[in-house]
């Protein structure tokens, strides 16, 4: 079963995708996780995005291409995966497209999380993330046990610049005029599910299992 997540900033998908994982016991796949791995791992690949994030470059989209398709001939994704935060364009879903049919692979289904503009500046305005670890929390939805301390690794949480609230607004402006192509796009495939993102995470997680129950008999939890 292979399956993209995507939605709005702050929509979940991140959160539905890990616990999603677990449930039907498929590799999550996240392009931020992925790009970090390489740069720790100090790959190759990683050697050359962290030249562009040293200089305060986006990484190119090839090469964020390049480390998915070294992910996706990994035994592990062999029968599926759950993909987040890729493809965030038309580009790059094309882009996927040339890389999966490479490799024999087809996308089954694509889940947009659509939520409220409202819930994602609650969301994201109150986000904390771990100096070190990276590990999420929100100051009223998710606060660490100790104020300002990762439960994890202890390390210091801090407010990323593109959390406070104006910025986050001007992120959504962004994101509605790249994302309704996108939309088009899987929806032309027929392969578009458009769930409520922002209603509780476990009824969201419920519907997307449903779903997937019906392209795959053998994922029940």
């Amino acid at each position: 079963m292979r399956i993209i997540l995507f939605g709005p900033p702050g929509a979940g998908k991140g959160t539905q995708a890990k616990v999603l994982s677990e449930k039907v016991c498929t590799p999550h796949i996240s392009t931020g996780d992925l790009l970090r791995e390489n740069v720790k791992g100090e790959t190759p690949l990683g050697r050359q995005a962290k030249d562009f994030m040293d200089k305060g470059l986006l990484v190119p989209d090839a090469l964020v291409a390049n480390m998915l398709e070294e992910r996706f001939i990994r035994a592990d994704v062999k029968e599926g995966f759950i993909l987040d935060g890729y493809p965030r364009n038309i580009a790059q879903a094309k882009t996927l497209d040339d890389m999966l049919s490479k490799l024999a692979m087809d996308i089954d289904f694509v889940v947009y999380l659509d939520t409220a503009d409202a819930i994602i500046i609650q969301r994201l305005s109150g986000r904390l993330v771990c100096s070190s670890c990276g590990a999420l929390y929100h100051i009223t939805n998710m606060p660490p046990k100790v104020d300002g301390i990762c439960d994890t690794c202890s390390a210091g949480l801090y407010q990323r610049s593109d959390d406070k609230e104006e910025t986050v607004k001007k992120r959504l402006e962004v994101y509605k005029k790249e994302v309704t192509p996108l939309i088009n796009y899987y929806q032309d495939q027929k392969k578009l599910y458009r769930l409520a993102g922002d209603e509780k995470p476990e009824i969201v997680l419920k519907k997307i299992i449903k779903i997937a129950d019906t392209h795959n008999d053998s994922l029940k939890v």
